[in-house]
């Protein structure tokens, strides 16, 4: 047995602990907001707190998600930093990315960094960190934005939905990349084509059949092609955003076992629906690249177990309710995006043990490598010196989703009137809980978070 003479924070034990090696029972020893000792579950820590977890209970390491569309300043009305890290902390989230478009101004260049910050400073109810953009006529601010703590670059290769954020043509991206493998920056696309989706049908009433040929594979499948064809060539990093398209797994296997830096990232709504059930005008489900079939959705599963598929993040894009245009249920002109920041653990783990996954299966993909991919080497598992962020979960209590329930903003959700499998129960960030029963959710604890100081 172990015995501990020098008191910490606060201990929780747990029967069962997701830690880096898999799960198994544990004590979490709390000093100064980090975890200072992981010992075994009789180890006697003293504490001036100790937090006994319940035997439906387990203690998971914060969620990191790395995908996340705030849209603060400046379309807040559609999310905003208050709204959303409060979601976050109520699904397991302690560390989210916010996307550099959407926002007004669109995260391109330092002074808007700042006003992004700015902004965030005051609302953070998790850890908040900031991605770049690259587009047109900016690519000049891409060291000064590294310099100043982005975790990386984002860039469209079609129509973002916003104006101010425009695409980059091949000439561009190939100048982008050449400038960010300068100093061994990230850029993370959304891989779609424009010529092949100018070629697909035009989107138009309430048929989702007719959205989906609007958006194929192909057009998927062009663009990360094209991608990995400038990483090779160029040694760059590169990230695939919300892959959809299963067509494009083997290239992605092949260029990776050929030594390419390119890592790829899915989301809940690709795992977890499928277009065959989507209803005519359900326009909640409308997003760019669009939920495929029901066999596309299991090969993203397996492309999730053998590695070819890095880590599942919400891409969390949401806005009012007028915008996704419930009147006329027009997928041509509702606004694509799923919003499921506070319900992406419950999503995964509800479809993950129908296929034989389990926990530790789940932090893997929701955690530790979201946080790998953004260079946060404090956040994403329970281990001795990472910052002390944790979920407790209830995995065999379910809910059925109800927005009126939801922190987001706005009360749209694809997920609306699903059962999900899992329930967070209390949720930690630095030893402080934040959310659950006996949060003081009054209060702020979220930092803003700079690349290189996690």
């Amino acid at each position: 047995m172990v015995r501990s003479t020098t008191p910490f924070d606060l201990v929780f034990r747990a029967q069962r602990l997701i830690g880096p090696h898999g799960e198994t029972s544990g004590s979490v020893g709390i000093r100064d907001g980090r975890i200072a000792a992981v010992e075994p579950l009789d180890a006697e820590l003293q504490a001036t707190r100790i937090v006994e977890l319940a035997d439906d209970e387990v203690l998971l390491p914060g969620l990191v998600d790395t995908h996340v569309h705030v849209n603060d300043p400046g379309r807040t009305e559609w999310e905003g930093f208050e709204t959303a890290t409060r979601a976050a902390a109520a699904g397991g989230v302690t560390t989210i990315v916010d996307m550099p478009l959407n926002s007004l101004p669109p995260t391109v260049d330092t002074d808007a960094l700042e006003v992004k910050r700015k902004t965030a400073r005051d609302k953070a109810h998790v850890d908040i960190g900031f991605w770049g953009g690259a587009i047109p006529g900016k690519l000049d601010e891409l060291r000064g934005l590294h310099e100043a703590g982005v975790f990386g670059f984002k860039c469209f290769l079609l129509h973002s939905g916003v104006d101010e954020f425009p695409p980059l043509d091949s000439t561009q991206l190939d100048t982008a990349l050449r400038e960010l493998a300068g100093f061994d920056a990230m850029m993370i696309v959304h891989a779609e084509d424009s010529d092949a989706i100018d070629e697909a049908p035009t989107p138009h009433g309430e048929d989702y059949g007719d959205f989906l040929a609007s958006r194929p594979k192909g057009a998927e499948n062009v663009a990360i092609a094209q991608v990995i064809e400038l990483a090779r060539r160029i040694g760059a990093r590169v990230h695939i955003l919300h892959l959809a398209s299963s067509d494009a797994l083997p290239l992605i296997a092949s260029a990776r076992a050929e030594g390419v830096r390119v890592t790829v990232e899915t989301c809940p709504h690709y795992l977890s629906f499928t277009a065959e059930e989507i209803p005519d005008g359900a326009t909640q489900f409308k997003c760019c690249p669009p939920i495929r079939e029901a066999a596309n959705r299991e090969l993203l599963w397996k492309a999730l177990a053998d590695g070819t598929i890095d880590c599942i993040v919400s891409d969390h894009s949401p806005c009012t309710p007028e915008l996704k245009r419930f009147d006329t249920g027009d997928f041509g002109v509702a606004w694509g995006g799923v919003s499921s920041l506070q319900l992406g653990l419950s999503a995964i783990w509800t479809q993950a043990r129908q296929r034989g996954y389990d926990l530790s299966d789940v932090v893997n993909w929701m955690a530790r490598k979201p946080a790998e991919l953004a260079g946060m080497r404090s956040k994403g598992s329970i281990a001795v010196g990472n910052d002390a962020d944790l979920c407790v979960f209830a995995p065999d209590d379910a809910f059925v989703v109800d927005v009126a329930k939801l922190q987001h903003r706005n009360p749209v959700s694809a997920y609306h009137g699903r059962p999900l499998a899992g329930v967070v129960r209390e949720t930690w960030l630095r030893g402080t809980q934040i959310a659950g029963d006996g949060a003081d959710t009054s209060q702020l604890h979220g930092k803003l978070l700079t690349r290189g100081e996690v």
